[in-house]
């Protein structure tokens, strides 16, 4: 199925006394760029993060962030910076003695200063954890995907329509073509005539200068392969597999197709069908650089 590189993601567990929140978000890029925002004692979850995401996603710059939140007071110590303490108490009674001021200061006075108490985080199985981590995750991924794949869905409709309407003026420039060609002959002879008036006219000259012209304005070949490659850009979009830079590219040789069909008409009509698939080719376009 066609997905977009837009989406978001969110899911949220209480696992065996840790709340885990994870948050995926993306917009469109050329290859897959991933970031994430990790609490910084868990930083050891962003490598198995992006090969996890990575694994369900090829393109696309995502950004990936994750709360945890330890409800199980085992998992924390507080521990006393005895040194940071004593040097403060050396302080406050320097302070008191020099200024002759009374010596009231108590524990929670010293507990007060910046990281006289020190939090830290007991031990934790990082692999444990990781897999409560991967299980939210994965949740918040399925959510992101089916979220890609709507738009995806939407994105196909658009560009098989486009792709129809691009057809439907090859039809048109297939028919016309062949019409241009008799009109230039029917010109051509109309012109001789003005110039020469009753003299006869060399019938196979006439049909040789026919010939050159017909040959000049052929667009066959060129009408043959934009219909081969609108048969292969619907296939793309049917397809399970990551199209985006294959399309990209097939775009690109629409355009050169047309392109070369407006060098050679000589006609209004034909060229007015080439600027009207140049600018459906434009949208088309447009529309892939967010195909992932």
């Amino acid at each position: 199925m066609l997905k977009s590189m837009t989406g978001f993601g969110r899911a949220q567990k209480e696992i065996d006394g840790y709340v885990i929140t994870v948050e995926i978000k993306s917009v469109n890029h050329r290859y897959f760029e991933f970031s994430s925002r990790i609490p910084r004692q868990y930083g050891f979850l962003d490598e198995k993060l992006k090969s996890y995401i990575n694994g369900k996603v090829s393109r696309g710059k995502i950004e990936c962030y994750v709360t945890i939140e330890a409800l199980n007071t085992d998992t924390a110590d507080v521990v006393v910076n005895h040194t940071l303490a004593t040097a403060y108490v050396n302080a406050l009674k320097e302070i008191a003695e020099t200024y002759e001021l009374k010596d009231d200061f108590g524990a929670s006075t010293i507990s007060r200063f910046p990281e006289v108490l020190v939090v830290r985080k007991s031990d934790e199985d990082e692999e444990k954890l990781w897999g409560y981590v991967q299980e939210v995750c994965s949740e918040a991924i399925d959510k992101f995907v089916a979220m890609r794949e709507v738009e995806g869905s939407k994105m196909k409709d658009d560009i098989y329509s486009r792709g129809q309407f691009i057809l439907d003026c090859v039809s048109y420039i297939e028919e016309r073509s062949p019409q241009t060609v008799k009109e230039y002959n029917d010109k051509l002879v109309e012109r001789v005539h003005e110039l020469l008036g009753d003299v006869s006219l060399d019938e196979s000259r006439i049909l040789q200068e026919v010939a050159i012209y017909a040959d000049k304005v052929a667009v066959a070949e060129e009408t043959v392969r934009l219909r081969s490659h609108i048969e292969q850009l619907n296939a793309f979009i049917s397809s399970d597999e990551p199209v985006g830079r294959k399309m990209d590219f097939l775009v690109q040789e629409i355009n050169r197709e047309t392109n070369t069909i407006g060098s050679k008409a000589n006609d209004v009509d034909i060229a007015r069908k080439v600027v009207d698939i140049k600018a459906e080719v434009e949208k088309i376009r447009e529309q892939i650089q967010n195909i992932e």
